[in-house]
């Protein structure tokens, strides 16, 4: 089940009308342009968490 964790980047990136904006900027980057490199160390994060949840399982 923790496995699932594993889709969240795939879906939040996947439907690119949900971020294809301009506004809010961040640090002069567009939202287009910073919710894509955020997903960057938050897929890690996830892919360590689920690393560690099925190693200890099997």
């Amino acid at each position: 089940m923790i496995r699932l964790l594993l889709l969240l980047p795939f879906i939040g990136l996947m439907i690119v009308p949900f971020y294809n904006i301009k506004e809010p900027m961040l640090f002069g980057f567009p939202f287009f342009y910073w919710y894509q490199l955020a997903w960057v160390p938050l897929t890690s994060l996830l892919t360590w968490i689920v690393y560690r949840s099925v190693r200890n399982v099997e």
